[in-house]
């Protein structure tokens, strides 16, 4: 249940993404105009979508272990830009998105191994 409340706020997430332009935080696309930049971002999702959707069905451990890492991270890595000028993510709607599946990706992480 932890695993797919987290993956549902990634979606949420990554539909608040293309709210706040999420692609001019990053070097590669911050330079593209804003129609390009949206399709490059939307499309480098496909192998996320793909593995996530991998994961929930063949139930691998280490599909697991990958997703709940890279959201811990991923949580982590907003942190750190909080003050990057392009960060649209400094509000709480988009804060209770991302700091639960940080500590979600923790709690099943731990779950996974040690139970």
């Amino acid at each position: 249940m932890i695993f797919s409340i987290n993956f549902a706020l990634l979606l949420v997430h990554e539909m608040d993404a293309i709210r706040a332009k999420e692609w001019r935080m990053f070097i590669f696309l911050r330079e593209l105009t804003d129609e390009r930049a949206f399709k490059v971002f939307t499309i480098l999702h496909l192998p996320l979508y793909a593995f996530l959707l991998f994961s929930l069905i063949s139930q691998y451990l280490l599909s697991f272990i990958i997703i709940d890492i890279f959201l811990i991270l991923h949580s982590i890595a907003h942190f750190f830009f909080e003050k990057h000028p392009s960060n649209n993510f400094k509000n709480l709607f988009s804060r209770l998105i991302i700091y639960p599946m940080g500590l979600l990706g923790l709690l099943h992480l731990v779950g996974l191994l040690y139970w």
